[in-house]
């Protein structure tokens, strides 16, 4: 009998329907042309996140946490998270194991290197699980594999095991959260528990 190895048997759990990422038909037939026969798994899903970052067009003003990713699909437009929700529902519907990472971008480029988009706020990507090599990530609103410039924080099934902020805010009127966030690499003579990370939080 073959058995399973502990990582193979600890990412299936990242194959099913999530809160916000359902899987389908249509999210299956979107993939489909980045998964031709023969074609190696890495290489597939290095072909559907670029094509995710050249048809999709970011727009901050598209869609809220609650826009079903069918909505992202058809509109072609959203944020990080829905392009990682998008990546994530479109590797599940084929079988593929992938989770969602959130995390922050470096804000200040190397030299010769430009801005990524989503580095004034938390960011989203994706990390799917590929047999023999483990957990690989991958940045469809920057159309990269992550690497020196991406800073995890944690991930899950989708957004909603990661929301930064939960809770209940009680009072009168209208309440709006705005975080800004910069982050750079320190001086090796300066201490990190003091330079600064979030310029802005504001209620």
């Amino acid at each position: 009998m073959h058995r399973l190895s502990s990582d193979v048997l600890a990412a299936s759990q990242f194959v099913f329907d999530s809160p916000y990422v359902p899987t389908g038909k249509r999210l299956a037939a979107y993939a489909a042309p980045s998964f031709p026969a023969g074609r190696p798994i890495l290489q597939a899903v290095l072909d559907l996140t670029t094509r995710i970052h050249s048809e999709f067009r970011y727009d901050p003003t598209a869609t809220t946490i609650a826009t079903p990713i069918n909505e992202v699909l058809e509109q072609r437009h959203g944020v990080c998270q829905d392009f990682a929700h998008l990546q994530i529902g479109c590797l599940r519907s084929l079988g593929l194991a992938a989770r969602y990472v959130s995390g922050y971008l470096v804000n200040i480029p190397p030299p010769g290197r430009t801005r990524l988009v989503g580095d004034e706020a938390s960011h989203a990507w994706v990390s799917f699980f590929c047999p023999g090599y483990g957990w690989i990530d991958l940045d469809p609103t920057n159309n990269q594999l992550p690497f020196d410039r991406h800073i995890t924080l944690a991930w899950g099934r989708d957004y909603d095991d990661v929301s930064p902020i939960k809770g209940v805010i009680l009072g009168g009127g209208n309440h709006t959260v705005k975080v800004t966030v910069n982050i750079a690499p320190f001086a090796a003579n300066e201490n990190p528990v003091t330079a600064p990370l979030f310029d802005e939080l504001a209620y």
